[in-house]
């Protein structure tokens, strides 16, 4: 994550829900989506196309009857382009940050190096609450990231890709007790952006989570070999929830 002081809260855009007719003989499986830092909703939604179309072939069986509904909701707090890793700055300063306006890069916190406080995570609770209250309710969260780290929410089911710790004290609550939701991580084996070891401080505080290692980077596998596991994971969940 880039660092960063105090954010100026904005509305982000609506949230991107997948909105294909149910069929009649399934029942809907909704799927609250949280993208990572400097992704939103839209661009989350574009780069998992191919595991929804895995998971609504895989889940429509019996005994399971499933469609698998993706709500994909933004972040709160837009980003400028000095906070995207990477950046550079322009040669001209008074070309400097660009129209803000035109960026779709948002965060659902900003960590403040200084503090190491996590500045307007109240905000992004906010809005996922306000998601899931607005879908009226839904069965489990997939996380990303810096959405893997929000994604401890307690709902039937926590899917967490590349997900952290929250190590501010103010947040320490979240984990005790521990998070009792089934939670399935996947950690990239060469994931240079999140350390194995801040997943791994993320899991030993979760009651009997599966961990699963991809040996790609700091993304979410979509190849049918790495979605599968997931599949096998969530028809257990549900089978145990029916």
């Amino acid at each position: 994550m880039a660092s960063g002081g105090q954010p100026a809260a904005t509305v982000p855009s609506k949230p991107d829900k997948k909105t294909a007719s149910i069929p009649k003989d399934k029942k809907e499986l909704k799927i609250l989506m949280l993208h990572g830092y400097t992704q939103s909703g839209p661009l989350f939604s574009a780069k998992t196309k191919a595991l929804n179309k895995l998971l609504i072939k895989a889940l429509a069986p019996a005994p399971l009857n499933l469609y698998p509904t993706l709500i994909f909701p933004s972040g709160p707090h837009r980003l400028r382009p000095s906070d995207i890793p990477g950046y550079v700055p322009p040669e001209d300063p008074s070309l400097e940050d660009g129209d803000e306006d035109e960026l779709d890069n948002w965060s659902w916190f900003r960590k403040d190096e200084a503090s190491g406080l996590y500045r307007g995570i109240e905000d992004g609770m906010r809005v996922i609450a306000s998601t899931i209250r607005e879908a009226g309710g839904v069965d489990g969260v997939l996380g990303f990231s810096q959405g893997g780290c929000m994604a401890a929410l307690p709902l039937k089911f926590g899917v967490i890709y590349s997900g952290f710790y929250a190590t501010p004290a103010n947040l320490q609550w979240l984990y005790d007790p521990a998070i009792a939701t089934p939670t399935l991580h996947f950690l990239g084996g060469l994931d240079t952006v999140v350390e194995e070891k801040r997943s791994q401080a993320l899991f030993e505080r979760c009651r009997d989570p599966m961990v699963l290692t991809h040996p790609g980077g700091h993304y979410v596998p979509v190849a049918r070999d790495w979605v599968m596991p997931l599949v096998g994971w969530l028809r257990q969940r549900c089978l145990e929830a029916a």
